[in-house]
């Protein structure tokens, strides 16, 4: 029988047009507030014969975060949050990693918000691979990972009279990924 998949091993880069890295946070502990980086870039290096030398990297420009509300952005964007003036990106870049199932991945690495490194885990699943109407091998993938803010020098709040407080600690971060197989690398596969 003849394996008509993809060789899915190879570069890719993300497609910020079909890619949403977001996260949300409870407001005034009662509601969900969602938000996004709009300006987002990486890329992803795939290798199934040896899964350790498989990374990925990407970068979230802070001044395009969007939670359509205007106010909201801009404080943000201030000192009081990202400082996006000083600390423009936000940066992951993996150390590890590893498929845990079919169709379930663990990435380790390094995520830098605020000039503060902390090592993180997300959980990632696989969505599947498929041929554009371009001709661009594409493949999905989307997990979440809840972090606390303010281990990345997020620590803005306010108490409210109830004795909780205006945004929550714990932020889930979300991650809907398209990738596109680089050119040369989905040429060879052909």
């Amino acid at each position: 029988m003849t394996d008509n998949r993809p060789d899915l091993s190879g570069d890719w880069d993300l497609d910020p047009a079909h890619t949403r890295i977001g996260f949300s946070a409870k407001h005034a502990m009662v509601a969900n507030v969602r938000g996004a980086f709009n300006d987002v870039t990486g890329s992803l290096h795939v290798d199934f014969d040896d899964t350790t030398k498989s990374t990925a990297e990407i970068v979230l420009k802070v001044a395009s975060v969007d939670t359509r509300n205007t106010q909201r952005d801009d404080h943000l964007r201030s000192a009081d949050f990202f400082n996006a003036e000083k600390w423009p990106d936000i940066v992951f870049k993996s150390t590890r990693i590893e498929e845990v199932g079919d169709n379930a991945l663990v990435v380790s690495g390094d995520l830098t918000i605020r000039d503060i490194t902390k090592p993180i885990t997300i959980p990632i699943e696989f969505t599947g691979v498929e041929t554009d109407a371009f001709g661009a091998l594409r493949a999905g993938f989307e997990g979440t990972r809840r972090i606390d803010r303010r281990e990345y020098g997020l620590e803005w709040n306010m108490a409210l009279d109830s004795g909780g407080w205006l945004v929550s600690e714990k932020i889930t971060l979300e991650f809907e990924i398209s990738a596109i197989k680089r050119e040369s690398d989905a040429q060879q596969a052909a």
